[in-house]
């Protein structure tokens, strides 16, 4: 049911990547203005963010999560509503406030719900939502556009994730095990104790510099194979759909191998493979559209695969009394530097005559240069020490 959700949410995010050529072209706007588009919906999710956490901790987990999809849900109908850039922009804005921390809390779940020891693959079977997004949400999505306008994914979508909304509400078992301690402190002193502790600063600085090595890319993907690879808008569906395909099958892979081999080493190896395509896929210029896929399935694989491990290694480092808190302002760590890397990629880049985009090689390296930095930072992460031993499965309360 969470992979679900966050499928749902995934899904809303990626789904405005590849229509970056139509929002283009339809509303005659440039690299910066689409990078709005995206920004805003993530620079709203770290705002959310930052104030959920004030609260998060002391609700039912299902109660907060029902409510906050279903603001979801609202806030996708609204995109599929909208009439013109700003409308949108506001939008996604609203769509991102909800999202981003809908996202936060699935996670929080899963580190309560989930031993340490198998938290990898679990991990990687929630994330997964990402790549079954790719393989037939993006493509759907893309189709529809193309049937009817850019508006029928987002109405597409907001009809899912009512049903899906029904489903968890059905579905989803209470989560109270982490009330225990929620009346012990104040929430503004709560909150302090998230945002001050040193392990969790580190931890929020090895995901803002993580977050920005992909957000610095991903967005743009679609316009740059269609400007300057020489990929058509048909064919930009095959992009999402290899990558997709393969990172489903990847990001579980990845999750297991982290369980038994230790999830830093394997978070160092998955980054370091990751430069290579970074440095292909930000060099690309005219290729057969099979060379293109080839290259941008590989990046996608590569980046995705650090984020099993790093996200395992995350939810490790807090208390499970602290981490509803934590993840929401975790989310809001990466939606800001999301949101922020997206903005300056955009600045960046301009655009030929030709509509062709520039300057993407010094868009690659600052990518690598975060890759690399987020390698440097993961050694200063650590697992929490508990108050007191936490229970092997996941504490909730009984039905009715």
């Amino acid at each position: 049911m969470l992979a679900c959700i966050q499928f749902a949410t995934v899904l809303d995010f990626l789904i405005v990547l590849p229509l970056g050529p139509q929002y283009m072209k339809v509303m005659r706007i440039g690299p910066g203005q689409f990078g709005l588009i995206v920004s805003s919906y993530a620079v709203s999710a770290g705002m959310a963010g930052i104030a959920a956490g004030f609260f998060l901790d002391y609700f039912d987990r299902k109660r907060a999560l029902l409510a906050l999809f279903a603001g979801f849900t609202l806030g996708t109908l609204f995109c599929a509503l909208a009439q013109g850039y700003h409308l949108l922009v506001l939008s996604r804005a609203l769509a991102g406030a909800f999202g981003g921390v809908t996202g936060a809390l699935v996670l929080a779940i899963v580190g309560d719900a989930v031993p340490e020891a198998r938290r990898g693959a679990a991990m990687g079977l929630v994330m997964s939502a990402f790549s079954v997004a790719s393989i037939g949400g993006v493509p759907c999505g893309l189709y529809l556009a193309q049937l009817w306008s850019w508006h029928a994914p987002f109405f597409a979508l907001a009809g899912l994730s009512l049903v899906i909304l029904a489903m968890a509400a059905w579905l989803l078992p209470p989560m109270r095990g982490h009330l225990a301690h929620a009346r012990e402190a104040h929430p503004a002193a709560r909150v302090w104790a998230v945002w001050m502790e040193r392990d969790h600063q580190m931890a929020f600085l090895f995901m803002a510099v993580l977050s920005c090595a992909g957000a610095l890319i991903f967005p743009y993907i679609a316009t740059y194979m269609v400007a300057n690879t020489g990929m058509t808008q048909n064919q930009v569906p095959f992009i999402y759909l290899a990558g997709g395909t393969c990172t489903f099958v990847s990001m579980n892979l990845i999750g297991r191998w982290a369980d038994r081999a230790g999830k830093p080493r394997i978070f160092w190896i998955m980054s370091c493979c990751a430069a290579a395509p970074i440095v292909l896929f930000t060099n690309l210029h005219r290729v057969p559209c099979v060379a293109g896929i080839a290259v941008t399935t590989l990046l996608m694989v590569c980046m995705s695969g650090r984020f099993v491990p790093a996200m395992a290694m995350v939810t490790a480092s807090v208390k499970a009394r602290y981490r509803g808190g934590f993840m929401s302002a975790n989310s809001s760590v990466q939606q800001f530097s999301m949101g922020l890397a997206v903005y300056v990629s955009g600045q960046i880049m301009g655009q030929t005559p030709q509509g062709e985009l520039t300057h993407f090689p010094v868009i690659g390296l600052l990518a690598i240069l975060s890759t690399l930095g987020g390698i440097v930072l993961s050694r200063y992460l650590k697992p929490a020490v508990e108050d007191q031993p936490s229970p092997a499965v996941p504490i909730m309360a009984e039905r009715g």
